[in-house]
């Protein structure tokens, strides 16, 4: 029996007989008790939807959340529950059903309403990225009063009901808010001469060919908040992903000049500390910099690495498949549980000099590294530079099983790659870090997820707005 996220009707009910105030919980298994009583009297006795018992394997499922809303003498009132909508790993789509309300409580002020409005708030605590139900049509104009949108309709014990997802922006408002007003900010650069902006073929990446050399070169900035709270971790980080950048153009890394801000000396050193660290590791030497003491937190680097053929960001095609190579090894850096993976600080040299030499050597189309606009994210921007868009199979997506999958597709990863080619060519190999074809580009703007029942939801319509790498843009006059 599909899964039924129902609001009983409210007809000829009696009044509730209940205490005056009333708050949604998580169950405890007196209430989980409690609330499957309420379940089999509306579906089962009231409604006739199940002959016996409306039990199912969602029941026995440990990932269960159940929510009730109890009034304040600590009777249950109702309930519903939520739960990864597959068995085995959990890629972030659950589902919403078994909503009922005691029949004697339902003019007590809105108790379904409060519990899928909680749902949702829960959905979305837990990393979820589809969030689903299947509800009887007289109850549609409740949910999307509470901001559902039908996608589909069928017939669940002859009754028939609509499919309603929750919409869930989560991955649309990490890319906007990162990467969305690029064009407008340094666009107008793009014009000013045949080398801005990488030049022709390498706008959007995140090095650029230095010309008439084949040196490549790549700046970052690391948050100001992210300095302050762990310098040690930013300058590790600053080299980090500049290396990341180089290594996603094929380019081995020769040197790094840093710019350091700091309140005193003693933070600066705590800076300099964690870019040392980071130069050993990657055997690539600070070649000189600059150091302002008695100023706000700050710290940004620059690499300049090699190769005599750049891998392009922008280098895919429509047809071509989507790879992507990932160490999910490591943990959450504390204090950015969720947002940063440290798959890194615990890896040898020798290990990380192997990582960053794969693109170099598999020479795929087009590839880029997966930055602070996940996984998604950066797909998006290689997708926009290569003038394509992108589906991806969620299910196909490496990721520690520990987490949860909105946040590893919305993370910064420590390292991981997304590379484009022609099927079966160009495929990154290391025992270090899973390599997965994650899914494809193709003409249709966007990326999108695809997911194991074959329905697609839209992710990202634009990343970056630059365009795709080979655009022409007149240069300015004057």
């Amino acid at each position: 029996m599909p899964d039924v996220f129902d609001v009983p009707l409210l007809s000829g009910a009696p009044r509730a007989r209940i205490a005056s105030g009333w708050r949604v919980v998580r169950a405890d298994r007196a209430e989980v008790e409690a609330y499957r009583a309420i379940r089999r009297d509306v579906f089962v006795e009231e409604q006739a939807m199940f002959s016996e018992r409306d039990a199912d394997r969602i029941d026995d499922d440990p990932r269960t959340i159940v929510l009730v809303a109890v009034d304040d003498a600590g009777l249950v009132l109702g309930g519903v529950r939520l739960a990864p909508a597959m068995d085995g790993r959990d890629i972030g789509w659950w589902t919403g059903s078994r909503l009922a309300v005691r029949r004697d409580a339902r003019r007590a002020g809105g108790i379904g309403s409060a519990l899928v409005r909680e749902a949702c708030a829960v959905a979305l605590e837990r990393g979820v990225l589809r969030f689903e139900a299947t509800v009887q049509e007289a109850n549609e104009p409740l949910f999307r009063h509470l901001g559902w949108r039908a996608w589909g309709r069928t017939d669940v014990a002859a009754v028939p009901h609509v499919r309603m997802r929750w919409p869930i922006d989560r991955i649309r408002r990490l890319v906007d808010a990162a990467k969305a007003d690029l064009a407008d900010v340094v666009g107008g650069i793009r014009g000013d001469g045949p080398a801005s902006l990488g030049g022709p073929g390498f706008v959007g990446d995140d090095g650029a060919p230095v010309p008439g050399t084949d040196v490549v070169a790549a700046c970052d900035a690391i948050l100001p908040a992210m300095v302050e709270r762990d310098p040690e971790w930013a300058g590790w980080c600053a080299v980090l992903v500049n290396v990341n950048d180089l290594s996603a153009m094929g380019a081995a890394p020769s040197g790094l000049l840093d710019a350091i801000g700091a309140p005193t000396a003693s933070f600066a050193h705590r800076i300099v500390g964690g870019i040392r660290a980071a130069s050993e590791a990657w055997a690539v030497p600070v070649l000189g910099g600059h150091t302002q003491l008695g100023v706000a937190p700050s710290l940004s680097v620059t690499a300049l690495g090699r190769t005599d053929r750049p891998v392009r960001g922008g280098g895919g095609h429509a047809g071509h498949g989507l790879s992507l190579t990932v160490d999910v090894s490591g943990r959450w850096r504390r204090g950015f549980e969720g947002r940063q993976w440290d798959s890194t600080s615990s890896r040898s040299g020798a290990e990380l000099r192997e990582l960053a030499s794969l693109v170099g050597r598999a020479a795929p189309d087009a590839a880029k590294d997966v930055s602070m606009a996940g996984v998604v994210g950066t797909a998006a921007m290689m997708a926009e530079a290569s003038g394509t868009g992108a589906t991806i199979e969620v299910a196909r997506v490496p990721a520690p099983a520990t987490v949860s999958f909105g946040d590893w597709l919305t993370c910064f990863p420590g390292f991981g790659m997304l590379t484009a080619d022609r099927a079966g060519h160009g495929r990154m190999r290391t025992t270090l870090a899973p390599t997965a074809s994650i899914g494809s580009l193709d003409e249709r703007p966007g990326v999108r997820l695809r997911w194991p029942d074959g329905v697609e939801t839209d992710a990202v319509d634009a990343a970056t707005g630059l365009g795709a790498a080979g655009d022409v843009i007149q240069m300015h006059s004057g």
